[in-house]
């Protein structure tokens, strides 16, 4: 058994608990998604402590770069040596993001079983769990503007709180065509997705920026030695 079919039984599990004691899928879905945040955020505010030093030391990173890159072998001893000597890991700002991927299948697996039956499966009155964003039931489906609005609401949701999540967390200049590329991405593909996954991607991508604003915040790095104010 991977580790993806043990976090899907872990995660439909945890979901079942709650929706015994909730009767709301949605609701569900939404409690999972805070506890795997908060579980995850020691791991993220290392890693954004670690991506901050990075950048703030990146002037003398790329000092030594120009000074020896006629010679790999050196260049990698020297880039060791300094990442050493300040403590850092240059791919310790990977893990949590890493992290998200196995959480994500896990999750959407974890739906493919969830929320089959009842009033309980539905959202807002209007999806149920497992349908598309486009699958709007009861009488609003009868109103076709409306219908139609109520469809792509979700879609932009999830595009607004992806670019959002993405310029709180990206200050490289270079990475910005993504940062504007993804969330169209991922608003398209949202018309594919689950609404229940999409429930899950809103409420992280809401969760994380208000974790980014407070790490921000407290964590501001000087400029010079990425150390803490």
């Amino acid at each position: 058994m991977g580790i993806i079919d043990l976090l899907a039984k872990g995660i439909l599990a945890l979901l079942n608990v709650i929706v015994e004691v909730t009767n709301n899928y949605g609701l569900a879905i939404i409690l999972v998604t805070i506890l795997s945040k908060i579980v995850l955020f020691p791991l993220t505010l290392k890693s954004n402590k670690s991506m901050a030093a990075m950048r703030a030391l990146q002037p003398k990173i790329q000092e030594i770069q120009e000074k020896h890159k006629d010679d790999p072998k050196e260049l990698n001893i020297r880039l060791g040596e300094f990442y050493k000597e300040h403590n850092l890991n240059p791919l310790g700002g990977c893990l949590p993001v890493l992290l998200q991927f196995p959480i994500l299948f896990g999750f959407l697996r974890a739906l493919q079983s969830f929320g089959e039956n009842a009033e309980a499966a539905k959202f807002l009155g209007i999806w149920t769990i497992n349908s598309t964003v486009m699958d709007i039931s009861g009488p609003l489906a009868s109103i076709p503007v409306l219908s139609l609005l109520l469809g792509i609401l979700l879609p932009l949701l999830a595009a607004l709180t992806t670019y959002l999540q993405m310029s709180m967390s990206t200050t490289d200049p270079s990475q910005r065509g993504m940062m504007m590329i993804m969330p169209i991405m991922i608003g398209v593909l949202s018309f594919r997705f689950s609404v229940g996954l999409i429930i899950y991607w809103i409420v992280g991508n809401i969760i994380s920026i208000a974790q980014q604003y407070w790490i921000n915040k407290q964590f501001p790095y000087q400029q010079q030695g990425g150390q803490t104010k």
